[in-house]
């Protein structure tokens, strides 16, 4: 299902680079199932997907394992896997046990069309349910029209303070096939706060994973994503208050659209 040898190559020079750990996987799945994985993706209009569109992220997700086709359900049966994390921490968590999330919190397909968005964020910090740390991401590309003069790609910005991102350090672009792994404890601030540019019969298609493992005795105990308002947001009050609400596992589903 995967390319084993470009993720092996790429979990090599994992941390090698910042502003917080990572690595990127090209060719991650063999490309016959990434182009189904791609064609699977259901209609943008499609009851299936859980909208949010408001200020700060403007996107739809699913992580509903009912409504995946069969080479999706395989794929995320992977990713949760014993075989796969066991990989993973073969090269780079040789120490610490991790736990796949077969919940999706979070995770599952994300789509994005013209004037789509995320602000720069931190992920939520520990899990709601499990009571678990997250501790890994990966996300894998699918738009296999994609152009990079639509924008779309993913910041990684360096961390000023536990609530404010720094400067963007590097971008990603979302080439088709393309998975990006990296460290959710570091501070690590990311997201595509740009409106995207594609046309409107194109859309950004990724999936995502997360991992978990044992939380430090002291840890941020937050449960929801933690977002960072743009420049031209930076005093409005009604977006930093959506903010706030949107961080509490309490008063976030008020927020989303």
């Amino acid at each position: 299902m995967i390319n084993q040898k470009s993720l092996l190559k790429a979990l090599s020079s994992y941390g090698n680079e910042g502003p917080f750990d990572h690595c990127v996987i090209d060719n991650f799945f063999q490309r016959k199932v990434a182009l189904q994985l791609e064609n699977e993706f259901p209609n943008f209009n499609s009851d299936k997907w859980h909208k949010y569109n408001n200020a700060i992220e403007v996107k739809k997700v699913c992580n509903n394992w009912n409504v995946f086709p069969k080479v999706t359900y395989q794929a995320f049966s992977y990713l949760n896997s014993t075989d796969f994390l066991n990989l993973l921490r073969s090269v780079i968590f040789k120490n610490k046990k991790l736990y796949s999330d077969i919940g999706l919190n979070g995770g599952g397909w994300h789509i994005h069309k013209q004037g789509g968005k995320l602000n720069t964020h931190l992920d939520y910090s520990l899990h709601p349910k499990l009571g678990l740390q997250r501790k890994l991401n990966i996300i894998i590309y699918l738009n296999s029209n994609w152009k990079e003069e639509w924008d779309g790609n993913l910041g990684l910005w360096s961390n000023e303070s536990s609530k404010k991102p720094g400067k963007l350090a590097k971008q990603i672009v979302p080439k088709f096939n393309r998975a990006i792994l990296f460290d959710t404890t570091q501070n690590s601030w990311h997201g595509l706060p740009n409106p995207l540019k594609c046309p409107k019969n194109e859309f950004r298609k990724s999936i995502a994973v997360y991992y978990l493992c044992e939380p430090p005795s002291k840890i941020d105990k937050r449960g929801k994503a933690l977002f960072a308002p743009t420049d031209d947001q930076a005093n409005n009050k009604d977006v930093l208050e959506l903010i706030k609400k949107r961080s509490n596992t309490k008063t976030a589903g008020s927020t989303y659209s």
